[in-house]
């Protein structure tokens, strides 16, 4: 049954925004093909007045917070992101498709920022020299930027934007997210939380849009960083035009991963491992495995395994308990559905066609089943180009000098894995490999929030990489101060015990 499409806005000043806007957006339920949604896309002009809004609060209510009311603020969004974690989950599966247990567990990798975001007293921590010189100290301190913005994907609607918002907001921080257009009702849900925690209105601002506000925020002079997730030929457009206009900016962009398995690798696990790794979220994530390097003399065992377990999965409307959802819109469905036949041509051996069988859904969602290439050669697209779907290509290689070679090749460098039971070689492996993030026996080798999440060459424009330590950095400023004091001085009697504040 048809219902009237609900209508989306911003979220400025801690309130809905009361505007007309002069463009919208349409937004689906890719299980169904039914759309549920009207977005209002902001002006250049709306993101100007934002902004301004945003560096007003910072100003005036956050820049200068005590740590210890930051971080009360933080504790209590953390609370209540746990607490309100499947209603997220559930908005995150109504337009973008993933099952539900998956999107209930990016918000749970979401809450692992926010909880290291907790601990920014000690995090912001500076370093102090007595006497460098006689009665001259000299001590670092780490202060706030302004106003940052980030511009986050459709594939992770909750997580990628808390990778950065948390750590943002707790170095003191005034934030705009500008959301993708495709799944937006997540941040916007995920914003709401901050208000609740007490976060100080206009410290955190929503605003939704297309390459108009994405361009507003990249030139704006008061935009003082941009973090951004996103494919490579954009991410490389953000780093290129934030940074001719001053800014600092960290752009995560695409990937090809591959998982290299050795004759040695406990098979069953491996081809657990790729099936995750390929088919999860229907291949929608930058940490997905898309080639598997499988050493010839192990490689038909590992195919038979893998179709074995794919034959078994369930496709369908990610709210009744299906392995896999759809792709998030029809268009997207329909490209990388092109790479079957573009495979096939090339003369890939199409093991598993996903486009045959049924799914478990009504309407006409947007679909398409795991899909297998065995045979696949590097010269063929459905190996060089970042499908973004459930299409898993395996290559066979003779050795690991040969499959390492392929990765280090590749012009991307986020995620890598290898499966061995060979210590030496997964030692030799983790040291050789050009690639950011790298998993030994762990297909998705995604950091947790204490470490930096970010990949090399065409994955990452910019020296930062997200969430951990280098968030903290990429999010404040260092200063020295040299101090020489002549004369003591002394306070008032006070005998009552010391209050933070």
């Amino acid at each position: 049954m048809s219902t009237t499409p609900t209508r989306i806005t911003h979220l400025i000043d801690g309130a809905p925004w009361d505007g007309t806007a002069d463009r919208t957006s349409p937004v689906f339920n890719p299980a169904t093909g039914e759309q549920t949604g009207v977005l209002d896309l902001a002006s250049a002009q709306l993101v100007g007045e934002v902004v301004g809004k945003a560096k007003q609060a910072w100003v005036e209510e956050w820049g200068n917070v005590s740590l210890t009311k930051r971080t009360q603020v933080l504790f209590k969004f953390r609370e209540l992101l746990n607490e309100r974690k499947e209603e997220i989950g559930a908005l995150i599966t109504a337009e973008h498709g993933k099952v539900l247990s998956d999107a209930i567990g990016e918000v749970t990798r979401g809450l692992e920022v926010a909880e290291f975001a907790c601990g920014i007293p000690h995090l912001m921590k500076g370093g102090f020299t007595e006497n460098a010189s006689t009665k001259v100290d000299v001590y670092s301190i780490r202060q706030s930027l302004g106003v940052v913005a980030v511009i986050s994907p459709f594939n992770f609607p909750a997580m990628v934007p808390l990778w950065f918002v948390p750590v943002a907001i707790a170095c003191g921080n005034a934030v705009v997210i500008k959301p993708s257009e495709k799944d937006p009702s997540a941040v916007n849900a995920v914003a709401a939380l901050w208000k609740e925690a007490g976060l100080p209105d206009g410290v955190l601002s929503v605003v939704h849009g297309d390459k108009e506000a994405v361009d507003a925020l990249l030139t704006h002079p008061d935009v003082k960083a941009v973090s951004f997730v996103g494919s490579t030929p954009i991410a490389k457009y953000v780093y290129e035009t934030g940074t001719a206009h001053g800014k600092r900016v960290q752009a995560l962009g695409g990937a090809k991963n591959h998982m290299l398995v050795l004759p040695d690798a406990d098979l069953d696990l491996a081809a657990d491992a790729a099936v995750n790794a390929g088919f999860g979220s229907a291949g929608e994530r930058c940490m997905a495995i898309s080639a598997l390097l499988a050493v010839d003399t192990i490689a038909d065992d590992l195919v038979a395994k893998i179709q074995d377990r794919v034959g078994k999965l369930v496709t369908g409307d990610g709210t009744r308990g299906c392995d896999m959802g759809p792709l998030v819109t029809a268009a997207h469905r329909d490209k990388v559905t092109s790479y079957l036949d573009a495979g096939t041509e090339a003369g890939a051996t199409l093991v598993i066609d996903g486009r045959e069988g049924d799914v478990d859904a009504d309407g006409e969602g947007y679909f398409l089943k795991p899909t297998l290439f065995d045979n696949v050669t590097p010269e063929m697209s459905v190996y060089t180009d970042e499908i973004f779907g459930p299409v898993l290509s395996v290559v066979r290689v003779k050795t690991y000098d040969e499959g390492l070679k392929l990765i280090n090749d590749n012009p991307y460098g986020n995620g890598t894995a290898i499966f061995t039971n060979d210590g030496g070689a997964a030692r030799r492996f983790q040291n050789e490999v050009e690639v950011g993030m790298v998993g030994i026996n762990v297909p998705i080798p995604v950091p947790m929030a204490y470490y930096s999440f970010g990949g090399w060459k065409n994955s990452l424009f910019g020296d930062t990489h997200a969430h951990g330590m280098e968030g903290v950095h990429f999010f404040t400023r260092g200063k020295v101060v040299t101090s020489r004091w002549l004369d003591p001085s002394h306070g008032g009697i006070e005998l009552g015990f010391p209050q933070n504040a």
